[in-house]
């Protein structure tokens, strides 16, 4: 079964919808390659994955292990490369909330983040840079 169907909309923008909810996102290319910028750009939601699925792997270990990770908060940045035109680098800096986690409960949840199923797709030349602030 297919996943999402996704239709031009045109200028550059897309509408994308997830097949099993209904869910709708827009993307719009980025002011910086000829866009309006109004929405997520592909390669901004290339990026946001990577957090939300660091995120969900590090719920599931959280809840298996009876850890609170309930309003943990990310920050992503993306950094566009030239020659050819690409996602160099994703950063996600990771805010933990004020919870006294203790060191075998961090190697748990950063282990998991760092395992995600997108982690593990991104190719190796785009640089994961991985900060968590406790």
């Amino acid at each position: 079964m297919a996943t999402s169907k996704v239709i031009y909309k045109g200028n550059l923008r897309t509408e994308a919808t997830h097949l099993e909810s209904g869910t709708v996102i827009i993307t719009d290319a980025p002011k910086d390659n000829q866009g309006n910028g109004e929405s997520f750009s592909p390669t901004d939601l290339l990026a946001t994955s990577l957090s939300c699925c660091m995120l969900s792997i590090m719920g599931i270990v959280a809840k298996r292990d009876g850890i609170d990770i309930e309003g943990t908060e990310t920050e992503v940045t993306k950094v566009m490369y030239a020659e050819p035109r690409r996602v160099g680098e994703i950063h996600v800096k990771f805010v933990m909330p004020k919870k006294n986690y203790d060191e075998k409960q961090r190697k748990l949840l950063e282990h998991a983040a760092y395992t995600c199923p997108v982690a593990k797709s991104i190719h190796p030349d785009i640089k994961q840079v991985i900060e968590f602030i406790y």
